[in-house]
């Protein structure tokens, strides 16, 4: 499988920028440790996390002595970059750069780190350009039937092709559409990437070979997030591609969010809580935005902007109904075979509740009423999956059929 090409120079630099940003943050983690538990610290500098006179001096010497050198290694490998020769990047290499992106890719972000990884619309790795002329060179055989597929958190577009299945190629192969795959940073929040989603599919529609008859997504996990966000702001702009739009298939969307996270929120709060152990906290704050937003799927600015997203706080959501006019489907897993055996509150794919990836929810103006017709749940099976199971392929298909 071709996949883009990438520099040695540009993921050392990276990689370089992570260990130093580690370094710095560990080197504050221990002073702030030391200032809680030493007796001659200042009761001022406790609560600042600093350590005062000698003390002080040697933390802030080792702080300033990690960005001097940081900044030197950076500089170097900068004028290498244009000088290694460049490699084609591997499966393997794209799942671990996805990986750090949605752990990471927030400060990945915002640090200008060559390894944050830039939205693009791609087939078999490879960035499209959406200059009509290069497109139509790109897939000469574009219909018009499109097909985009989005991944989930700390995912790649590659990795839709997994175990024989890949439900973009068998799509063209069965019913004649186009797949376009989206490759996103997944730590950043979903509104931010949503609002970047919006103009991609607009440029996509508008340089597309042919006359396009159907737009279609096919979206896993925290890529359905970023769908409906997309779909909410592009239809803010006035943009034409949400009026080509037909069908969504949710894969696993976690329409409500994740108690994984919500988990995550509360040992924050209970770790701060003692002044010994607070420091500590400081470790599960290295989170994405991505992450915190699956506390409860938050898909819009309003949702985060101006709060400390790691505060305990109660769903600040504001109601967001599906797209009118578009047929949306839900596809959702059973961890256990014999899902009876559990509550039906605790039935899920082991990440995602079976009610938040079906759109329940208790309050009527948050449930998403997704009809009977259009769920499916699959037994026995876990998040990752509902990706590359036959059966949830064979769903998909009956659903995308003509009639």
């Amino acid at each position: 499988m071709p996949t883009h090409r990438k520099n040695l120079a540009t993921d050392l630099r990276g990689a370089g920028r992570l260990v130093i940003d580690a370094t710095t943050g560990l080197t504050a983690l221990v002073e702030a440790m030391h200032a809680v538990i030493s007796p001659v610290v200042p009761a001022r500098h406790k609560k600042e996390a600093r350590t005062a006179g000698i003390t002080g001096l040697v933390y802030r010497t080792v702080r300033g002595a990690t960005r001097v050198v940081g900044a030197g290694i950076d500089g170097v490998l900068a004028q290498l970059v244009p000088l290694l020769e460049t490699r084609d990047s591997s499966p393997q290499r794209e799942a671990v750069v996805a990986a750090l992106n949605g752990v990471l890719g927030d400060h990945l972000d915002a640090t200008g780190n060559p390894l944050a990884i830039a939205m693009r619309l791609r087939r078999d790795g490879i960035a499209l350009s959406l200059a009509k002329p290069d497109l139509r060179a790109s897939i000469p055989a574009a219909t018009g039937k499109v097909v985009v597929l989005l991944h989930g958190l700390a995912m790649n577009d590659l990795q839709w092709c997994r175990q024989g299945q890949d439900i973009g190629a068998a799509l063209a192969r069965d019913l004649g559409y186009t797949p376009v795959y989206l490759h996103y940073n997944s730590g950043l929040h979903i509104s931010t990437n949503g609002r970047s989603l919006a103009p991609l599919l607009e440029q996509l529609v508008n340089a597309w070979p042919v006359a396009i008859e159907e737009l279609t997504v096919v979206a896993h996990s925290m890529g359905g997030l970023v769908m409906r966000s997309a779909h909410f702001y592009g239809t803010q702009a006035g943009l034409t591609w949400p009026g080509l739009l037909r069908r969504i298939v949710f894969l696993g969307t976690p329409h409500h969010g994740a108690p994984l996270e919500r988990g995550g929120n509360a040992l924050d709060f209970i770790i701060g809580f003692n002044p010994y152990s607070a420091p500590f906290a400081r470790l599960g704050k290295i989170r994405s935005a991505g992450i915190t937003d699956l506390r409860y799927g938050s898909v819009r600015d309003e949702e985060w902007e101006g709060r400390d997203r790691f505060a305990r706080s109660k769903d600040a959501r504001l109601p967001l109904p599906l797209p009118a006019g578009v047929e949306c489907y839900a596809i959702a897993a059973v961890a256990g075979e014999n899902p009876e055996a559990v509550g039906r509150r605790l039935q899920s794919d082991g990440l995602v509740p079976l009610a938040s990836a079906l759109g329940r929810h208790r309050d009527r103006r948050f449930a998403l009423g997704i009809p009977k017709s259009r769920q499916w749940v699959g037994r026995g099976m876990k998040h990752l999956d509902l990706q590359t199971r036959p059966e949830v392929y064979e769903r998909i298909k009956g659903w995308l059929a003509p009639g």
